[in-house]
C-alpha cells in the first residue's frame, strides 16, 4: 500500500491537457497499462491489491474536483492498496463508442477481471450509466452508481429532456440498456435523490432484486460533489468494495449532511417552496445554534422570527402542519 501510495502522489494540477495526458499514460504504463480508445476515451490501469475498482470518469471532473488532477480511482487506491481500472471521457459521451466495447470485450476474454477477488464498478451520471452498463463483463461485480441513467434513448425515456443532443448515441446495441446489464453483478448500490424527477424515474428502470436503492433527499442533482463535500463518498465506495455497504451503514453515514451548507440550503429552499414556515424556523434555529459561519440561515432566522411574531401570521400558522424535527 505505501509503495502505491508513493507512486501516485505526484500532483498532475496545472498542466495542459496534452500534457496531463501524457503525464497519466506515463504513470500507468510504468504500473499497468494505459490504452487510447478512440479520439475522445483512454483507460488507465495501476496495479495493486485483489480489489478492483473500475471507475467512469469525465477529463473535466477529474480537473474540477481533484486538487491533483487525479482520476478518483487514484485517490482511493493509494489509500486503500486497491488496484483501478479508469475509463476517462473527453466531453460527454456517455461511453457508448465501439472501441470501449471492444476494450471490455477484450478484458472479459482475457479473464482480466477474474484475476481479482473483488470487484467494484464505481460512477456518477452519465458516468454511473457506463459503471452499470459494463459491469456485466464482469460477471459477479459490485456496482456503486450515483444517479445513474437507465437509458436516453427516446424510447425509453422521452421524459427526460435534459440531455436531448445525446439521444443521437445508440442505447439499444451492445452494453446498451443499463438495468439489463446488472443482472450478473452480485449487489448494485444506486444512490439518488428522489426530489431530483428525472433521477427518480431513472431509479425507477433499475429496479431489479440485486439492487439496493439508496435515497439522499434535497441533496440536489450533483451528487458526487455532495457526497464528497460530506467526506463520506470515498467511505461509500471502501464498504461496497468490501461487501460491507448496507441501506443501514448508509443512512448512518448520510448523517454528514446535517453539516453540509448545501444540503441545508437546499433543505431551506424546499420547506420555503413548500409554504412551511415554521419548519424552516426550526432548521435556522438549529443550523446557527451548532454551526459558526452561516449568516444566509442568521439573517432567515431573524426574518422568520418577526414573521412568525406578527398575530396574523402566528393565527394562521395555527392549523398549519407543524413538523418538530430538526435536520
Amino acid at each position: 500500500m505505501q509503495d502505491l501510495a508513493k507512486t501516485l502522489q505526484g500532483s498532475l494540477a496545472g498542466l495542459s491537457k496534452r500534457a496531463w495526458l501524457s503525464a497519466l499514460a506515463e504513470v500507468s504504463e510504468d504500473n499497468g497499462h494505459f490504452h487510447p480508445l478512440g479520439k475522445k476515451h483512454f483507460s488507465s490501469y495501476i496495479a495493486g491489491g485483489e480489489t478492483l475498482l473500475v471507475t467512469f470518469e469525465s477529463y473535466e471532473a477529474i480537473q474540477r474536483i481533484s486538487p491533483n488532477a487525479h482520476p478518483l480511482g487514484w485517490e482511493v487506491a493509494k489509500v486503500l492498496g486497491w488496484s483501478c481500472l479508469t475509463v476517462m471521457s473527453d466531453g460527454p459521451s456517455w461511453f457508448r463508442e465501439r472501441e470501449i466495447y471492444a476494450y471490455f470485450d477484450d478484458l472479459s476474454d482475457d479473464g482480466f477481471f477474474e484475476s481479482f477477488d473483488t470487484v467494484l464498478f464505481y460512477g456518477a451520471g452519465a458516468c454511473g450509466y457506463a459503471a452499470a452498463a459494463y459491469s456485466i463483463a464482469a460477471p459477479g461485480a459490485r456496482v456503486l452508481a450515483l444517479q445513474p441513467q437507465a437509458s436516453l434513448d427516446p424510447r425509453v425515456a422521452e421524459w427526460d429532456e435534459r440531455f436531448l443532443d445525446q439521444r443521437r448515441r445508440d442505447f439499444s446495441s451492445r452494453y446498451g440498456y443499463a438495468p439489463d446489464m446488472i443482472d450478473a453483478a452480485e449487489e448494485v448500490f444506486l444512490v439518488y435523490d428522489p426530489e431530483e424527477t428525472e433521477d427518480a424515474m431513472h431509479a425507477a428502470l433499475f429496479t431489479r432484486p440485486n439492487v439496493h436503492k439508496l435515497r439522499l433527499r434535497h441533496a440536489g442533482g450533483a451528487l458526487q460533489f455532495s457526497l464528497r463535500n460530506m467526506k463520506i463518498l470515498s467511505r461509500l465506495i471502501a464498504l461496497a468494495g468490501a461487501g460491507r455497504l448496507t441501506p443501514l451503514g448508509f443512512a448512518r453515514l448520510a448523517r454528514a449532511r446535517r453539516e453540509d451548507r448545501q444540503y441545508l440550503r437546499n433543505l431551506l429552499r424546499a420547506l420555503d417552496d413548500k409554504g412551511r414556515t415554521r419548519l424552516a424556523y426550526a432548521l435556522c434555529k438549529n443550523v446557527t445554534s451548532r454551526m459558526e459561519g452561516v449568516p444566509a440561515f442568521e439573517r432567515r432566522l431573524k426574518g422568520l422570527e418577526t414573521r412568525l411574531a406578527t398575530p396574523e401570521d402566528s393565527t394562521a400558522q395555527t392549523s398549519s402542519p407543524d413538523a418538530r424535527q430538526s435536520p
